[in-house]
């Protein structure tokens, strides 16, 4: 990776690989308000591929890694690797460094209040918690854009000296009860939750996975300087496949140290997460803008163009909201096959009008940004 940052093309085209990649993080999130996966794993479904699938697409309990766990370091990732193309063309359009530098802190305050917001939704109260995706990129995504005029070089340190903070205070926290470092809600984590929110997470999740997993984002930035760079296409794959397979074999070699744990975020996680994040992105800017695989890439790469309204859209509500529209039609219609069966086809059918939504926008020209 250069240590010019600010080396790049003139003008930098856009990459439909980024958009896939952050369309297609969208489109497996929404399908949590859809529900698909979540019938797959079925205790009637037990013994086959649908099961097994399912399993994947659902967090591990806590020490390990299934694909799932990967969804959200991607979108923290893939954020990263759009802001030197997203900065570039606003320079070029003639806005000053403190006009970008505004904008960027406007972004991040807007982020929190609205990952602050989808937490008092259920309660009905104020809680302030970072572990949603929103609000945790709101911390991410500052951090990184502070850092990303930087050296190549001060970059990897800064995003590595996060994660060796959150490895040292989880081992050496002195406070007797939250002192044993990768055991569920006794852990740094859970105490800095208790400070700032008064309460743990139903599924030990931690807001302080923020700073670790801003590495995530760091990397990202890195990764979008490598493609908006003069370097001949094929280099820049290499360079972000040598990079990804670097980082698994870091984190998984780090696993019988660290624990791959996802729900606190340890080094070992996200590195090893890192990783699968390069080795994707590597894979999709090879197959669609150096291949030009492009024409099924956009039924993901429209989700990737509104990916804030879609979130928050699903995330109210509004995918429970669309799967009571076909429910009625399906059950009667697959009343003899059961209900399983039934639950299964209406949300799928849910999940492609939750796409639909994203594709009428497009059509219209319709991008909602902050």
């Amino acid at each position: 990776m250069s240590d010019n940052p600010g080396e790049m093309l003139t003008p930098p085209r856009r990459l439909l690989s980024i958009d896939f990649f952050r369309g297609l993080t969208m489109f497996l999130l929404i399908s949590e308000g859809a529900g698909f996966f979540r019938y797959l794993v079925d205790p009637q479904l037990k013994g086959t591929i649908l099961y097994a699938i399912g399993t994947q697409f659902d967090h591990h309990p806590w020490h390990g890694l299934y694909f799932w766990d990967l969804v959200q370091p991607f979108f923290m990732f893939i954020v990263g690797v759009a802001m030197p193309f997203s900065f570039a063309n606003r320079t070029r359009k003639g806005e000053s460094y403190s006009d970008i530098r505004g904008h960027a802190i406007k972004r991040a305050i807007t982020l929190l209040i609205l990952g602050w917001a989808l937490y008092c939704i259920a309660p009905g109260r104020i809680t302030f918690r970072f572990q949603n995706v929103l609000a945790q990129l709101s911390v991410t995504y500052i951090i990184a854009f502070f850092l990303m005029n930087k050296s190549t070089r001060t970059q990897i340190i800064a995003a590595f000296s996060l994660i060796a903070l959150n490895e040292l205070l989880y081992r050496t926290f002195p406070l007797a009860g939250y002192n044993q470092p990768f055991v569920p809600d006794h852990n740094f984590g859970a105490w800095f939750d208790m400070l700032i929110s008064g309460e743990l997470s139903s599924g030990h999740w931690v807001s302080f996975n923020a700073i670790p997993t801003t590495a995530h984002t760091i990397w990202g930035v890195l990764a979008g300087q490598v493609l908006i760079g003069n370097r001949p296409a094929m280099k820049k794959v290499k360079i972000l496949v040598v990079s990804g397979l670097i980082g698994l074999a870091i984190g998984y070699g780090l696993d019988p140290i660290t624990p791959i744990i996802k729900r606190i975020s340890t080094s070992s996680f996200v590195i090893v997460s890192g990783g699968w994040s390069l080795l994707a992105l590597a894979f999709s800017y090879w197959l669609i803008d150096i291949k030009k695989v492009q024409k099924w890439p956009m039924f993901f790469a429209i989700v990737g163009m509104n990916p804030l309204f879609i979130y928050l859209f699903d995330h109210i509500g509004g995918g429970k909201l669309l799967y009571t529209v076909p429910k009625p039609f399906v059950f009667g219609l697959l009343s003899w096959a059961g209900e399983l069966p039934a639950q299964i086809v209406t949300a799928l059918i849910t999940w492609f009008m939750l796409w639909y939504i994203t594709y009428w926008l497009y059509k219209r020209r319709i991008f909602i940004k902050i």
